[in-house]
């Protein structure tokens, strides 16, 4: 198989985490893939009012903030900015891959979850799908964001993606064990589904 190639040199991207080390990190790891202009964000917050001035080539995420965590964030940027901005890729980045989690990601509009501690090999096999990626932006009363239509899954049991053991992103341990990361590719890998 031929090496894929990407050029990100004129790509900017924003990083959003409330970890200031895993934020630095994740940092180095873009430089090393040649992106020359990246913004960093502590909150997602502080990414809101940075958006409002300005749009990127892309987003990763992961906050966990009360205020505004990953999910609502991305809920924001696809359903209150103006297009094309609200296209924009989003990569959200977790420690916890329950299925859960994986779900509401997909629920909410991003665009893959990739599971910690990242990897640079992993980070930009996601980005290169996501440069090829060919999936219609969908928007309708329930959800905005890629085409999430998959064969053979659908959401969780429960109100709004959650299941009733679930407990909330801000406190607590899992209760549920880390999906693998191919496991949560194949949830948010489009496939054609018979209608």
């Amino acid at each position: 198989m031929a090496e894929q190639k990407v050029n990100l040199e004129n790509s900017s991207v924003l990083l959003i985490d409330d970890n200031q080390q895993a934020l630095d990190m994740l940092s180095s790891v873009v430089v090393g893939f040649g992106v020359r202009e990246q913004v960093k964000c502590s909150s997602a917050t502080e990414a809101v009012k940075v958006l409002q001035q300005r749009p990127f080539d892309l987003i990763m995420i992961d906050c966990s903030d009360p205020e505004m965590d990953s999910y609502a964030f991305t809920r924001w940027l696809r359903r209150e900015t103006p297009a094309p901005m609200r296209y924009t890729p989003v990569i959200m980045l977790t420690g916890h891959a329950s299925q859960a989690k994986v779900q509401e990601g997909r629920n909410c509009g991003v665009s893959f979850v990739v599971v910690k501690p990242i990897t640079p090999g992993v980070l930009l096999k996601r980005v290169i799908w996501l440069a090829q990626d060919q999936r219609e932006f969908i928007e309708c009363e329930t959800y905005a964001g890629p085409d999430r239509r998959v064969r053979n899954f659908g959401p969780p049991l429960g109100e709004k993606g959650r299941r009733k053991g679930d407990l909330s992103a801000h406190i607590g341990i899992a209760k549920e064990a880390n999906m693998e990361q191919a496991d949560i590719d194949a949830l948010l890998k489009p496939q054609r589904v018979q209608l």
